[in-house]
């Protein structure tokens, strides 16, 4: 039994991530992670559109870069 499921913290946090970043683009989000990022779905897609589709490795490194304050910064810097 996973603890997040008890506390529904990663699914806040989920929320969280996904009114403030939603609007960005998959493409951009690639830049940062790579191609594997939210695989099988097109860089024109918004992350609020596939955010509830993707993968434990793709979910988690948006997690630990907004857990710990960096998703605005690597995301500011990808659109540059």
């Amino acid at each position: 039994m996973s603890n997040a499921g008890l506390d529904n913290r990663q699914r806040n946090q989920d929320g969280e991530i996904n009114h403030k970043h939603g609007a960005t683009l998959i493409g951009t989000l690639r830049k940062i992670y790579g191609q594997g990022f939210a695989a099988g779905y097109p860089p024109t897609s918004s992350l609020s559109d596939v955010m509830l589709h993707l993968n434990e490795t793709s979910l988690g490194q948006l997690r630990r870069d907004y857990k710990t304050g960096h998703l605005d910064h690597k995301i500011t810097k990808a659109l540059n």
